[in-house]
């Protein structure tokens, strides 16, 4: 009966929030950040997706701490910033519409029950009405930065779980993300390793950029030839404000510096 009404009468109401939330919008910075799993709202029309309370609060629901964290690293960089609003179980924003995820019928061993057997248009209407208005605004914004000639560079923020159900732990605290473009991945890991060398990083942890995985990066950045990078940071860094001000003041300052040409004869 679910499907049947969403196909008759689409996913969202008026009742509904809207996917999309920009922060910042006129933000000077050449930093442009985008969060696709900041929200866990669903739709009336959906229910609860047969999924508990409990499960909603884990990382399959949303990147924990990424909401905070972003906003946090906007204000810092004065960056414009495009969120998400809706739960990465109904539909996920950085999937493009074939991949399996992109409408998970089990995400970390726990079932969907609403996203079981979904057919072609139950899929569709949630990505018109929700993963496509993210992106176009994302467009839409870059693409007024490109005809002012304004200097842009994309990060694309996101956390992790230190430990999928059965899975072993990730030692990582920072992950930075690229695929065929990696050069503003690597300067920023440069730059965080020499400003901290302590801070467990690595280059492609613990995911993967590539085109069926992926949407913002390989549409918005390599797309556009724009330098960019995916920003995975250990979601129990970042679950609550005091870690979200911590390590954003340290990413803001890590992206600064990637950002920044070195100059051979005085180190930068």
């Amino acid at each position: 009966m679910l499907q049947s009404i969403e196909a008759d009468i689409g996913v969202l109401s008026e009742l509904d929030p809207e996917p999309v939330e920009v922060v910042n919008p006129d933000g000077g910075s050449r930093f442009f950040i985008t969060c696709e799993h900041a929200g866990r709202a669903v739709p009336a029309s959906l229910g609860d997706l047969g999924v508990s309370d409990s499960e909603m609060d884990r990382h399959i629901a949303y990147d924990v701490g990424a909401e905070g964290f972003s906003r946090r690293l906007s204000a810092l960089l004065d960056a414009p910033l495009v969120l998400q609003r809706y739960s990465r179980l109904v539909i996920d924003c950085n999937r493009p519409l074939e991949a399996a995820d992109c409408i998970p019928e089990v995400s970390d061993r726990t079932p969907v029950p609403a996203n079981a057997g979904l057919g072609v248009e139950h899929r569709r209407r949630r990505f018109e009405e929700i993963h496509q208005p993210f992106h176009r605004k994302v467009a839409q914004m870059l693409d007024k930065r490109a005809a002012s000639a304004e200097e842009t560079i994309l990060v694309s923020a996101h956390s992790f779980t230190p430990k999928l159900v059965g899975g072993t732990s990730r030692p990582w605290f920072v992950g930075a993300l690229s695929n065929r473009d990696p050069s503003f991945a690597e300067a920023f890991l440069a730059e965080l390793g020499s400003a901290r060398p302590d801070v467990p990083c690595a280059h492609n942890q613990p995911y993967i950029v590539d085109d069926l995985s992926d949407y913002t990066i390989p549409v918005h950045g390599e797309g556009r030839g724009l330098p960019h990078v995916l920003l995975e940071i250990r979601n129990d860094l970042i679950s609550d404000r005091d870690g979200q001000e911590r390590w954003a003041t340290l990413v803001a300052a890590v992206l600064a510096a990637a950002a920044t040409p070195r100059d051979p004869a005085h180190g930068r």
